[in-house]
């Protein structure tokens, strides 16, 4: 029987990567001096994110400085000097980008649905979301869109102490679960599925038809991998895995 299910925030309830694009591309279309065109300097910015938030994760620097080392390597591209200090970079990140991303924050629409038959089911799990960003950011994300009623905790690697993908078993102790109790759920089909699996949990893949690092197709999955399109599919599938 399933008492917890953990979800992923970004590819799975929220558009990141959309967000991303959609804001980057706004800064980028308006640099008079940019060094390379529009869609190679977005690229450039996906690609240091996932590099510096690789550090932050590994915990070799905070989360303002994985911003900070992502700014000093794009400035250059974008025909911008490079401010010595951390408070100007701290600035155009707060200012110039984290403004235009958070207004292009998108929810996906079976969201909301899955978690209210969730809470229907006779026997419904424990919930928490499970992410490697921001606590900060993350829980407003969730809190925009109304989504943090549902959950009993928002665990991040500030709480855990580690992040995914080793942090499940943190992650079913902080909730007092047992692991072969509960269920991950993600878009990622290693870190997310995969790495749960390995912890112990049942990792449920949810495949929106979309790499999440390269936006290109999805990866190819092994047969007994459980994977579902549509988070409204996870009701019906927590539903029969208890009959």
């Amino acid at each position: 029987m399933v008492d917890t299910v953990f979800l992923d925030l970004d590819g799975t309830l929220v558009d990141h990567r959309s967000a991303v694009w959609e804001a980057i591309g706004h800064i980028v279309q308006a640099a008079p001096n940019a060094t390379a065109p529009p869609d190679e300097l977005a690229t450039l910015w996906w690609t240091l994110e996932g590099r510096h938030m690789g550090e932050y994760l590994a915990g070799r620097c905070s989360f303002a400085e994985h911003h900070r080392r992502r700014l000093r390597s794009f400035l250059p591209m974008l025909g911008e000097p490079v401010p010595e200090d951390p408070g100007p970079l701290d600035s155009w990140i707060a200012e110039r980008y984290i403004t235009a991303f958070e207004e292009s924050w998108r929810c996906y629409p079976d969201v909301q649905p899955c978690l209210e038959n969730l809470k229907r089911l006779p026997r419904g799990p424990r919930l928490a979301v499970l992410t490697n960003g921001d606590p900060e950011q993350q829980r407003a994300k969730l809190a925009r869109f109304g989504l943090l009623e549902y959950f009993e905790a928002v665990l991040t690697p500030t709480e855990l102490g580690v992040a995914k993908p080793v942090a499940y078993a943190t992650a079913c102790r902080w909730m007092g679960t047992d692991p072969a109790q509960a269920v991950n759920v993600g878009d990622m089909l290693e870190s997310d599925v995969n790495a749960a699996a390995v912890a112990g949990l049942t990792g449920i893949w949810l495949d929106r038809g979309i790499d999440f690092v390269t936006g290109g197709p999805s990866p190819i999955a092994d047969e007994a991998v459980l994977r579902i399109e549509r988070l409204t599919d996870l009701p019906v599938h927590l539903s029969r895995a208890s009959d």
